[in-house]
């Protein structure tokens, strides 16, 4: 009697790697979800919130360095199992901080994690796209943007039903941990600290260009994500029940965006679509600055969530391929960068609308999202 063994398509390392992508992104926007509720349990101020929440962006940095290492060291395959327990694990410890050290702690440890799960999952998700040999590394991003989706409903049923932020969790963590054991079989099992190149690299000249375009992008992104609402509510002057709407705009075709970028980066190439990302998000920001009004201003939001839609998986698609740094070293290096730009940009806007008008600021970010389409005509693709 003999056995034969079917070594896994392509395909069935897409559908697996992507089921990684979307534990990510549920367990980020579960934890959102609930965080009016464990700002309202900790008693805290808006003010000291927001010193709180600032230890899941330095958990995230610290997190870089170390994540290019131990996924050079050890392999994404590893490394992305073990991120994905640990990740949704660690919101059951933030459902029950009881003070608000062990929540900043926890937080810290959080945003560690999570920056494990990317770089590791990026990784992941480089090595499927070169089976493929064409551009699929956007719609990996595009599943990461549904599950967030996904996790905001399922926080919205949770709230109604008046659980606690612990049993949520728990949900949510019994859910990751299923589906990692269902597609942790079908990861790619390469190994890359077998590969040529050092652990430890200088990073090159197109490594530090990606780097900067990725900057420039989640700059417009933070601001975004930060300001989109204040926007509508004080320049465009909407009432209460509106004030998501331009959000809801740049989310909806951000996530829309991610599912036809890889097609058209195939029929147009990486390099004319990162040029065409940087004049939409410009043009969707200037339209929003200079017509202020509801129509327009959510118009333009709608443009500046298809610009950014494909810059940074194009981004990471071209630093997994570097012929100077290993795959997971070079993403950490320009997500390092990058990062920079989504922490830079939402207290910039602060800066400016204070010396001058939250118009003004708005301006500036977009000439900012100038950049990616200046950088790329530097860069170079196969």
């Amino acid at each position: 009697m003999s056995f034969t063994f079917s070594i896994p398509s392509p395909r069935v390392h897409r559908i697996a790697v992507s089921t990684f992508f979307f534990i990510a992104g549920f367990t980020f926007a579960s934890w959102a979800a609930r965080i009016p509720d464990i700002k309202s349990k900790l008693l805290l101020s808006d003010a000291g919130l927001g010193a709180v929440l600032f230890a899941l962006p330095v958990g995230l940095m610290v997190g870089l360095p170390a994540s290019g290492y131990l996924v050079a060291r050890i392999g994404s395959r590893k490394v992305v199992i073990i991120a994905a327990l640990l990740y949704p694990l660690t919101l059951i410890l933030l459902g029950i901080a009881p003070t608000i050290w062990l929540l900043s702690a926890t937080l810290f440890v959080f945003g560690f994690w999570g920056n494990l799960f990317n770089i590791s999952v990026n990784t992941q998700a480089v090595g499927v796209e070169a089976l493929y040999g064409r551009s699929i590394m956007a719609s990996f991003h595009g599943i990461w943007s549904l599950a967030g989706f996904a996790g905001a409903a399922v926080g919205t049923v949770m709230i109604a039903v008046h659980f606690t932020p612990f049993v949520h969790y728990c949900i949510i963590a019994a859910t990751a941990f299923l589906l990692v054991i269902i597609s942790f079989p079908y990861t790619l099992a390469h190994n890359d600290s077998n590969a040529t190149q050092p652990i430890f690299a200088k990073p090159d000249a197109s490594i530090l260009h990606l780097g900067l375009i990725a900057f420039g992008c989640l700059v417009c992104e933070g601001t975004m994500f930060d300001w989109s609402g204040v926007y509508f509510q004080k320049v465009i002057q909407v009432p209460k029940s509106y004030t998501t709407l331009g959000y809801v705009a740049f989310m909806s075709s951000m996530a829309g965006g991610r599912f036809i970028a890889d097609w058209l980066a195939t029929k147009m190439g990486i390099k004319t679509m990162l040029q065409c990302s940087g004049i939409i998000i410009t043009t969707g920001l200037l339209t929003a600055v200079v017509f202020p009004y509801i129509i327009p201003a959510t118009i333009g939001f709608l443009l500046v969530g298809l610009g950014v839609s494909s810059v940074v998986p194009l981004v990471y698609g071209l630093a997994g391929k570097s012929k100077t740094m290993l795959p997971g070293v070079a993403l950490a290096a320009v997500s390092t960068i990058g990062f920079l730009g989504f922490l830079v940009g939402p207290p910039l806007i602060g800066l400016i609308a204070g010396a001058s008008s939250l118009r003004w600021s708005f301006t500036v970010i977009a000439i900012t999202g100038l950049l990616t389409t200046i950088l790329a005509g530097k860069v170079k693709t196969r």
